[in-house]
């Protein structure tokens, strides 16, 4: 088996963040596309998640097409102390998709903890974060609720640079 080179490695991972083929075998479309064998893709997936540089592998739904229209980004001013052990409690909780960290831009905005949420209905999502709030004993957090009114771009995350394009 052939190892992937630099140039081989720096386009698999730009193939990976657009997501795995929808195929019997991925990882051979993949290798056909790099100019690779099958076993030396999967010998550098698997090198990187020994090396730990997954954290998760996993599917993004086009949630909106599946009627998600209702998404709501929670943010909420959550005192300094507090923020990681909030955040990781909330960040646990079935129905938020996303929580995490950011810094208050003051005076305009005082809010450091952010939780996405999605549903098919402004009501039910209104709904179910005040029972959380409650239940979580955070209702007296100044916080607000802010829902999407249009969705520009979603796709996962990006890190491998684009290749450069010659001009002229």
């Amino acid at each position: 088996m052939s190892l992937l080179t630099q140039q081989q490695r720096l386009q698999l991972c730009r193939l990976l963040e657009e997501g795995l083929p929808l195929a019997p075998r991925p990882y051979l479309l993949l290798a056909q596309q790099l100019g690779a064998e099958e076993q030396a893709v999967l010998a550098q997936v698997q090198s990187w998640q020994d090396e730990g540089l997954f954290r998760r592998v996993g599917l993004v739904l086009r949630h909106r097409g599946l009627g998600f229209a209702a998404n709501a980004m929670l943010v909420l001013d959550v005192p300094d102390a507090l923020v990681d052990e909030l955040g990781d409690r909330l960040g646990k909780v079935d129905g938020i998709n996303l929580c995490y960290r950011r810094p208050r831009r003051l005076p305009q905005w005082p809010y450091n903890l952010f939780c996405m949420i999605h549903g098919r209905q402004r009501e039910q999502v209104s709904a179910w974060i005040e029972a959380l709030l409650r239940r979580e004993g955070l209702a007296q957090l100044p916080h607000r609720l802010l829902f999407s009114t249009r969705a520009f771009k979603q796709c996962g995350g990006r890190y491998a640079a684009a290749p450069e394009v010659a001009h002229g």
